[in-house]
């Protein structure tokens, strides 16, 4: 099995005394953003419970721990959308109720993980609800979201929260350093929320000349140069990531406007603050988040078409 990420090594910990104990909560919520590699976390965790002879550490021999190697385990079930992108249907989450009911076949615990939790529909969710208020004998659930406030609070509150924060720069640097050879920028961390994977992907792959382009772009956008189609076309590709990248470079490029020059500044920030005042940057960043959030909410929106209409309201303001 591999180490744990650092940054969950408080959280698991608590996990463990939890579970030597045999006080874990029937349901749990775990919260992480994404890129912090939860699916690790998740995984050691569901070994943990599953192993017959735990201690400490699953012990990856006994019958459990075989099982569970094998993804053939009946005592486990993990719930996630049928296509991505989809909703967890309330069919999905019924049978999740029968498995609840049910005694373990390996006289264990039963575990159930659903993930991501927020994409269950209202029907799935009242469905789950059902049985978190009538909890069965060594059937535990665990909920794995980005955010709890997608979620019914009927959901959230009867369910132990437990959040997982991005790493500190002391540890995500010396993270980093292990990682890989390669330079890392002094923005890159920043540019990617701190973000450990995915800042490692931003520097091992083509994930930051293909930043360096939207930046580019994005600045000839600004001087009338640039072509708003072609570039609402680019941020429609992996949109969530590169939205959040045009959202900090805004909101780096409103500090500079304020004279501050912090180290970890997006290096074209500067050169937007020179074209864009502060007032209209602020307006473009606010209304960016909202384009985040509304994308990231509804999956069927015409993500190309909002995009290019942010970006021809910001480049009309420019003109003004």
């Amino acid at each position: 099995m591999s180490p744990l990420y650092p940054w969950f090594a408080p959280l698991w910990q608590q996990w463990q005394a939890h579970l030597e104990q045999d006080r874990f909560p029937n349901a749990a919520l775990l919260i992480a953003k994404a890129g912090l590699g939860v699916d690790q976390l998740v995984s050691q965790f569901s070994q943990a419970v599953m192993c017959s002879n735990y201690a400490a550490e699953p012990c990856g021999f006994c019958h459990s721990c075989q099982l569970m190697a094998s993804s053939n385990h009946p005592d486990f079930h993990r719930v996630v959308p049928e296509k991505e992108g989809k909703a967890i249907t309330v069919d999905q989450i019924r049978q999740c109720n029968r498995v609840a009911q049910e005694s373990s076949q390996l006289a264990g615990y039963r575990l159930i993980v659903i993930e991501p939790a927020e994409a269950m529909n209202e029907s799935a969710a009242n469905a789950l609800l059902k049985t978190l208020e009538t909890p069965s004998a060594k059937c535990l659930f665990l909920l794995v979201a980005t955010s709890a406030s997608q979620l019914l609070p009927t959901i959230t509150s009867r369910c132990q929260q437990w959040h997982v924060g991005e790493p500190d720069s002391v540890v995500l640097t010396q993270w980093l350093a292990e990682q890989t050879e390669l330079p890392v920028p002094a923005y890159a961390a920043h540019l990617n929320g701190h973000s450990p994977l995915q800042t490692l992907r931003f520097i091992e792959g083509k994930e930051q000349s293909r930043y360096q382009a939207i930046e580019q772009q994005l600045l000839a956008v600004t001087r009338q140069q640039g072509d708003v189609v072609k570039l609402a076309k680019e941020l429609a590709t992996e949109t969530e990531q590169s939205l959040s990248w045009l959202w900090y470079l805004l909101t780096d490029a409103q500090k500079c406007h304020f004279g501050l020059a912090l180290p970890t500044a997006i290096p074209g920030a500067s050169v937007l603050a020179q074209q864009v005042s502060y007032d209209l940057l602020y307006t473009q960043s606010e209304a960016l988040r909202e384009l985040i959030e509304q994308l990231t909410t509804h999956s069927g929106l015409n993500r190309e078409l909002l995009i290019l209409d942010w970006l021809i309201k910001f480049n009309g303001e420019v003109c003004l």
